[in-house]
């Protein structure tokens, strides 16, 4: 076999080796699939076998689940033969159970992570150890791809520890650490690194010493679910709650949260095999969906794209920056600072007092004892991993960065006096990156005596949790620069993107007509109340208002102000501007300070009563349930949606943005636009571009030039084309 290799010792008990060869990380593979019943009868029928430990061959993990690469170019395809697409699923998880069923006892060695698929593998395994390294997870993701465990995990994972505890870790697709997982019963073994092997062939011998048989918990006759299941006073009321609160956390936007739930209610009321082949249809149905195949490409497909440096310029040398400077130790640059740190780069963080630069050196001591709590740290690396920040108001440490980013104020006076002041130390071909989120970069490169190695270096707040980076691209910025910029963000664990410039460049551009629209819905004399549950039912994580307070009120002024006077005659304001600016004025600047269109010191935060004298509510508190009022509200998440996806079609026509894959994801790591649509270019898309012109025209008849798309979408539409067919993107680095 080519991705199994078998060991068998004194003992008649043969350790599988799982090395998919050629790659760093096992994934199941389509070639992976079709070899696991050739091992599985290999297990059942080789008298020289009495027991079997399953580990990885590899130091990166044990599994990284299903290949969705492979799927893409199968069932993904969709409108396929469904009873192929049947019996493919069929084939992984038809040859789990019959792992299980072996007779022979079958024990999980798990000494990497093991995620999605690669879980389910060890759970058809009659006894699972698991290395104590914090860097070791398990878990089943596959939610956040617009899946669910198609592989046994909704039928064994139920059984092992109970319906409630199940759904709620597969609805939020969250990961277990070693010793979380052996307290919530996915594991019944924590031991030391390279301990696993040794642990897992303790117990086969004591299990064959016993009989040499081993049975799964769900194959005695007289086993009963934890908890209960859907017939069980318990278990019933598990699911009347649950299909409430996942309909209230899903907005029914995501498919796979329902099937989920149903092959889970119907499937354990079933022996396992029924249930089995119950989770199987399920999980077929939900792959052939619009949102699975859309979440699927951007979150999975191009995610790994530009995780791998996708659209760096070719022929440029690879770098590795050692040493980073950045300017500003606010909550961003301190930010900064510590994902640099912790991906080993020497780091100088200035600020104007030695007292802001010792506080931002604090916030990344705090991130760092958050790890060391967690046991994701040792104490000497965390004073091994701090002491490479160094706190000081001294230019001159500048010296031998090979990067600087500024994080300074959005003014442009300081940005160019700081630019001035950081270039002066740098070696020649050092690149200096700009932190600023919605200047133009060619007019901040003014101030630079090199503007061919100078960029923007978008980052997003907090720093350590946003995954996106934009870099955008300067009138003269070089390919050098941006080649550099690309390797700096890819060392330090994060998602690029790379944009031209432009007023708010791609992210900040566009999430705005998500808040405007907002502001134009409370113009319009809408309920606050209304326009929040609105937002979050399009699949935005939170509304529009809602996210103007966290954004900041008064930033949303300062920018307002600073495009005014950059304009002149040509600005037009935006909608809600002047509400905003009367806020700003009363001191409310949002959640930063407890009063933007909420009140935070009351727990839960409610409107501020001052927001009715600004902005009446006209169109009642509430819809009711009639057709009417349904259609009514199916028209403001149109809009909400509509106006960003418009906004994104006229970056694409005016040349900031060029790539289908950055555009989905950019939008969905950046601004958190509906992840169920793959991002605004796929919603477009599978919308259809035709039809997607003709709604937008009918809503820019209602409500402005704002809903007015490009010529370039009425070019498209016109021949039936599709962002992704015409502007494929290449698919390697």
């Amino acid at each position: 076999m080519e991705n199994f290799k078998i060991d068998i010792d004194a003992d008649g008990i043969a350790t599988v080796a799982f090395d998919v060869p050629g790659r760093s990380m096992n994934t199941l593979t389509s070639a992976v699939i079709a070899e696991i019943p050739a091992l599985v009868e290999k297990i059942k029928t080789d008298d020289a076998i009495k027991g079997v430990v399953l580990t990885s061959g590899k130091t990166t993990g044990f599994c990284a689940g299903a290949d969705l690469g492979d799927m893409a170019s199968g069932m993904l395809a969709g409108g396929g033969d469904l009873q192929k697409a049947f019996d493919t699923g069929w084939a992984l998880n038809g040859a789990f159970r019959q792992l299980e069923t072996s007779g022979k006892p079958v024990a999980a060695a798990i000494n990497g992570l093991a995620l999605g698929g690669g879980l389910e593998f060890t759970l058809a395994c009659h006894y699972r150890v698991v290395e104590n390294d914090p860097k070791i997870q398990l878990g089943l993701p596959e939610i956040k791809v617009g899946l669910f465990p198609g592989g046994g995990g909704t039928q064994r994972l139920t059984r092992l520890i109970g319906v409630q505890t199940a759904l709620m870790q597969m609805a939020e697709g969250k990961s277990w650490r070693p010793n979380d997982a052996k307290g919530a019963g996915v594991v019944h073994e924590v031991v030391e690194k390279g301990q696993s092997v040794a642990a897992a062939k303790a117990w086969i011998k004591k299990t064959v010493e016993a009989g040499g048989k081993a049975v799964q918990p769900w194959d005695d006759p007289k086993f009963k679910i934890p908890g209960g299941g859907p017939h069980h006073p318990a278990g019933m009321q598990v699911f009347v709650m649950g299909n409430a609160i996942l309909r209230k956390q899903s907005y029914g936007n995501y498919p796979a949260v329902l099937n989920m739930m149903k092959a889970v209610y119907e499937g354990v009321q079933v022996p396992i095999e029924a249930g089995l082949r119950i989770e199987t249809r399920y999980f077929i149905k939900t792959l052939m969906t619009p949102q699975a195949q859309a979440m699927i490409r951007s979150l999975f497909l191009s995610k790994q794209e530009l995780d791998k440096g996708a659209v760096r310029p070719a022929g440029v040398p690879k770098s590795d920056p050692k040493k980073v400077s950045v300017l500003g130790a606010g909550m961003m640059g301190a930010g900064v600072a510590y994902v640099q740190v912790m991906a080993g780069i020497e780091t100088v963080l200035i600020d104007q007092t030695q007292e802001a630069a010792d506080k931002g050196k604090a916030h990344v001591e705090e991130l760092l004892k958050k790890r060391l709590s967690r046991g994701q740290m040792t104490q000497e690396k965390f004073d091994a991993t701090l002491a490479l920040v160094t706190a000081t108001t001294d230019y001159d440490l500048i010296k031998g960065s090979d990067l600087v980013i500024e994080a300074v104020f959005e003014n442009r006076e300081i940005k160019a006096d700081v630019t001035k002041r950081a270039e002066a130390q740098l070696a020649e071909g050092a690149v200096f990156g700009s932190n600023t989120s919605t200047l133009p970069i060619s007019g901040l490169a003014e101030a630079s005596v090199r503007p061919e190695d100078f960029i923007g270096i978008h980052f997003f707040s907090p720093v350590d949790k946003m995954m996106l980076v934009e870099i955008i691209m300067g009138e003269k910025t070089g390919d050098a620069a941006l080649a550099k910029a690309l390797d700096y963000v890819l060392k330090i664990k994060k998602t690029p993107i790379v944009v031209n410039d432009s007023r708010g460049f791609y992210t900040s551009r566009c999430f705005s007509t998500f808040l405007m629209e907002g502001m134009a819905m409370l113009e319009e004399g809408y309920s606050p109340v209304l326009i929040d549950n609105v937002g979050r039912m399009t699949g935005m994580p939170r509304g529009p208002l809602e996210m103007h307070d966290d954004v900041a009120l008064d930033l949303s002024y300062k920018i307002a102000k600073q495009t005014r006077e950059d304009l002149g005659d040509k600005y037009v304001p935006t909608e809600g501007e002047q509400i905003v600016a009367t806020m700003v004025e009363q001191g409310r600047y949002g959640r930063k300070n407890g009063k933007g269109f909420y009140d935070y010191d009351q727990k839960p935060k409610v409107i501020w009563a001052g927001l009715a004298e600004l902005a009446p509510t006209t169109k009642g508190d509430t819809f009711g349930e009639s057709p009417e009022a349904l259609a009514a509200i199916d028209e403001l998440k149109t809009r909400l949606l509509y106006r960003q996806a418009v906004e994104v079609a006229r970056c694409w026509e005016e040349g900031v943005i060029d790539d289908p894959r950055e555009g989905d994801l950019g939008a969905i790591l950046g601004w958190g636009f509906a992840p169920w649509t793959g991002g605004p270019i796929t919603f477009i898309d599978q919308t259809g571009l035709k039809a997607f012109v003709a709604k937008a025209d009918e809503l820019a008849a209602k409500y402005g030039d704002r809903f007015k798309v490009p010529q370039l979408l009425h070019d498209m539409a016109a021949k039936n084309e599709t962002f992704y067919g015409r502007f494929a993107p290449e698919k390697a680095a």
